[in-house]
């Protein structure tokens, strides 16, 4: 009895031993993954000073570390495995069914750094949510919050993650792609009593004085976007739109910035063009306000009070 309870124990010592084996050799191989990856990161942060540079080189050396470290794991333990092929088939039924948004998140990661809609610094807004990108891990980017309760794109200070499945199900816009600059326009209204013409003439010297320079600089970029978008301007210098409005007349001036200095150059045109309205009496700013005509007949009603013809101005 004895001699055949240890017959049948004895096949299964070597399985248990391969299994033990297979455990120890991937604990080690883990902590030797951890340390040649911090080693070799240390070694990048004293070699390398661009922080861009820096944070990128970090995190393919992560990448090639644990992608190297699964290739190893399956090369250990698939051979241990009985009917692979049915292993699978159950293995990522499982996976498609429990881990779906993460596995959503993993193919949106590879998607990311293989056409790269976006890249580390680049300014983007998805939904509603609009900033710097500064991280891009496997499963969710991260971005530093601009807008929102804040006016023209300044940070707000808060740090946004959002998963890497986004990329397949909402629109992404990027402000630093392909074209370098935006395009800006600042508004003016002015009275319908104003010199508008003068008025105009002052915003296109100010307007050109402060963004003329980027001219020259947006028709290179334009000329190397174009080789990988259909984008095309037929004018990229700044210029300024005249309509009417309610209540005056609305000068627009319109010119090219880089989107992170979109509210730096707003103050200063704005600056500029103050300072020249002051020195010119015939150019007001206009407000709302409103205009009543009293007619004959409304003079005449003894229903209204008394008060001279002709139209009447309020605030």
């Amino acid at each position: 009895m004895f001699l055949l309870i240890e017959v049948v124990k004895l096949p299964s010592l070597p399985i248990d031993t391969a299994i033990r084996d297979n455990l120890v050799g991937s604990v080690v191989g883990l902590a030797i993954v951890i340390a040649c990856r911090i080693g070799a990161s240390r070694l990048v942060n004293r070699q390398i000073t661009d922080p861009r540079q820096s944070y990128i080189w970090r995190k393919w050396i992560g990448y090639v570390c644990y992608g190297l470290y699964g290739f190893a794991l399956s090369l250990l333990w698939l051979p241990n495995i009985q009917g692979l092929s049915t292993f699978l088939g159950l293995f990522t039924a499982g996976l498609a069914v429990v881990l779906r948004d993460p596995l959503v998140n993993l193919v949106g990661w590879l998607f990311i750094l293989w056409r790269q809609p976006f890249r580390m610094g680049d300014r983007i807004q998805t939904g509603d949510h609009a900033g710097d990108v500064i991280d891009i891990s496997v499963f969710q980017f991260t971005l530093m919050e601009i807008g929102n309760w804040v006016e023209t794109d300044q940070s707000t200070g808060r740090i946004i993650h959002l998963p890497n499945g986004w990329v397949f199900r909402d629109a992404i816009a990027n402000y630093s792609q392909g074209f370098k600059y935006i395009w800006h326009e600042i508004p003016v209204l002015i009275t319908f009593e104003s010199d508008w013409e003068k008025a105009k003439a002052i915003l296109f010297t100010q307007v050109n004085n402060h963004a003329e320079h980027l001219s020259g600089s947006a028709e290179e970029h334009l000329r190397r976007a174009g080789h990988k978008y259909m984008i095309s301007y037929s004018k990229l210098t700044p210029t300024v739109y005249t309509t009417v409005r309610e209540s005056g007349i609305l000068l627009t001036m319109r010119y090219l910035c880089e989107p992170r200095r979109r509210r730096g150059s707003e103050q200063v045109v704005w600056e500029s063009v103050l300072r020249e309205f002051a020195k010119n009496d015939d150019i007001s700013l206009a407000y709302p306000t409103q205009r009543f005509y009293a007619t004959s007949v409304d003079i005449a009603s003894p229903l209204l009070p008394k008060h001279n013809s002709g139209p009447v101005s309020k605030e």
